[in-house]
């Protein structure tokens, strides 16, 4: 079992009380709780509004219109009165008007009462007997009255009408008072379940603001505060006290972050004491490494003064053989056979080629050694330079450069520019195919998305093979034979060298299969603080040469 393992357990099995549970446990139980708390709040919440709903629709939709049909029946009442008794002592009909217009507009409002009272059968009671009042009243009364002359209605007659419509008024009134009553009794349902409602949503706002300090203080007591003690203690660990002892508490998986956190730092103690006993044989491996790299750059220096004397020491001998051998054929010339001349040829030719070896190589040493001119410079002038030192095998050749109006500004040595043009150029002329003239092209854009100018300088000659497009920038080496092409292999190595240079790479163009396409790159200067838009100069006057 590991120490971490280890102390976990020792906090599982050592924990009581607020340990037992997680942090995810105690959460869950103070969420059930409010749940409950919102379900029965819910629950008591809808019927206490339902309550207050229906007490408020038996006052608004039911009792008080009721009892506005009552007061239009009793008003209605009294205009069928008033009509009859106008009748019955004018004689003129046009008092039975308001009689008829009462009758329809009772017929409306006992309708109306009816659909409006039929859950209250108590008060429906009151309506039967203002309807039995008035049939009566009615029929022993109001329709003889108004089916004969106006002077058969007798004095005793229009007594018993009187009598008959007291009645008719004493319903209405006890109807208008137990609608009174109801509507009354409604209201006081009405408050009370406000009321209720009322102090139930207060009691579901309490037990909402308890619940919620409760989880306040629970979030304090067993998250808030272990996480804030093992923050401190971490802390003061990495301010550097690392024998700190890291306290276990809190919640089960507080407690076992803390314990983690508890191995962890006797880890990295461990291994401190450790890395601190390495750290010094680094310490003393990196004094050797600063001894011998010190003996390497003496000893490179050595290596290239010694290189450069060499080479020209040797250039010395050379010269002696090559001009002691033309001396010799000059001199005894007529005396040696055509074997003995060649051989002489020979001699002068090796010695020859061996200085043009010494110093191809003495170039190859001196690139981005001996040279430390760098500055923001077209490279324009650089192509014009190149092709002023090869133009006698230009003209020689015949050959025709294609060259664009404007080449860009780089920042680099204009020695080493000038002689990658040249050795590029040169090549492209020098591998020339038997058949035609030789024509090379140049060309340059601009990378946005590295930043980086690309070259690239094609010709229609004898071409290379892919399978030799990285054997050909290795110094020394060549595909062709002495007798075919002159050269010491060196000049596409010396190229490669001039573009790492200068932070930038060359390759050949594999998929060119007109002859050969050499690409390189170049970085883009930063722009002139002067001139932020210059970014090429005028390389040369016309496209072609």
């Amino acid at each position: 079992m590991s120490e971490t393992e280890s102390a976990v357990a020792v906090v599982r099995n050592g924990t009581h009380g607020v340990g037992r549970f997680t942090v995810q446990t105690w959460f869950q139980l103070v969420l059930a709780a409010m749940a409950i708390v919102v379900l029965i709040g819910a629950a008591a919440g809808a019927q206490v509004i339902a309550n207050t709903n229906s007490a408020t629709d038996r006052v608004m939709n039911h009792t008080q219109p009721a009892l506005t049909r009552a007061y239009q029946l009793q008003a209605a009442l009294l205009n069928q009165e008033t009509g009859i008794r106008g009748y019955a002592i004018s004689g003129d009909r046009q008092f039975l008007d308001p009689y008829n217009e009462g009758q329809r507009i009772e017929v409306q409002a006992t309708d109306r009462i009816a659909v409006l009272l039929a859950e209250r059968p108590e008060l429906l009671t009151d309506l039967d007997a203002v309807r039995a009042a008035v049939e009566k009243w009615r029929t022993d009364y109001a329709r003889p009255v108004a089916a004969g002359p106006s002077a058969s209605v007798s004095a005793a007659s229009t007594a018993q009408g009187k009598v008959l419509f007291d009645e008719v008024r004493a319903s209405l009134a006890a109807q208008n008072t137990d609608l009174v009553a109801a509507i009354a009794a409604d209201r006081e349902s009405l408050d009370q379940a406000r009321t209720l409602r009322n102090i139930v949503l207060l009691v579901m706002v309490v037990l909402f603001l308890t619940t919620g300090v409760v989880l306040t203080l629970l979030v304090r007591r067993l998250v808030a505060g272990p996480l804030s003690a093992l923050t401190k203690a971490s802390l003061r660990v990495a301010d550097g006290d690392f024998d700190h002892h890291i306290d276990v508490a809190g919640p089960a998986d507080v407690a076992t972050v803390a314990a983690a956190v508890e191995s962890m730092r006797r880890q990295v103690v461990s291994e401190l004491e450790s890395s601190r006993g390495q750290e010094a044989v680094l310490a003393r491996q990196k004094a050797e490494l600063d001894v011998q790299t010190e003996e390497l750059r003496r000893s490179n220096t050595e290596l290239e003064q010694f290189a450069y004397v060499a080479s020209h020491d040797l250039q010395e001998p050379l010269r002696k053989v090559a001009s002691f051998c033309q001396l010799l054929e000059k001199r005894y010339g007529d005396q040696l056979d055509a074997r003995g001349k060649q051989y002489i040829d020979y001699a002068v030719d090796g010695a020859k080629r061996m200085q043009i070896l010494i110093n191809d190589l003495l170039t190859y040493s001196r690139v981005g050694r001996l040279s430390e001119t760098t500055a923001r410079i077209g490279l324009g002038a650089t192509l014009d330079s190149a092709l002023s030192n090869v133009s006698a095998a230009i003209d020689d050749t015949g050959a025709r450069l294609e060259l664009p109006a404007r080449l860009p500004e780089v920042v680099g040595d204009p020695t080493l520019l000038t002689m990658l043009w040249q050795n590029l150029i040169a090549n492209a002329i020098k591998f020339r195919a038997p058949d035609r003239a030789p024509v090379v092209r140049v060309d340059a854009e601009l990378d946005a998305e590295s930043g980086r100018w690309q070259f690239a300088v094609a010709d229609n000659g004898i071409g290379i093979e892919p399978e030799f497009a990285e054997k050909v920038f290795v110094i020394f080496q060549r595909l062709h034979n002495r007798e075919e092409y002159s050269g010491t292999g060196i000049g596409l190595a010396v190229c490669r060298k001039i573009v790492e240079y200068h932070g930038g790479k060359i390759w050949i163009d594999t998929s060119y299969r007109d002859g050969t396409c050499f690409r390189f790159t170049l970085p883009a200067p930063a722009p002139a603080e002067d001139d932020p838009g210059t970014t090429a100069d005028t390389a040369v006057e016309g496209t072609s040469v």
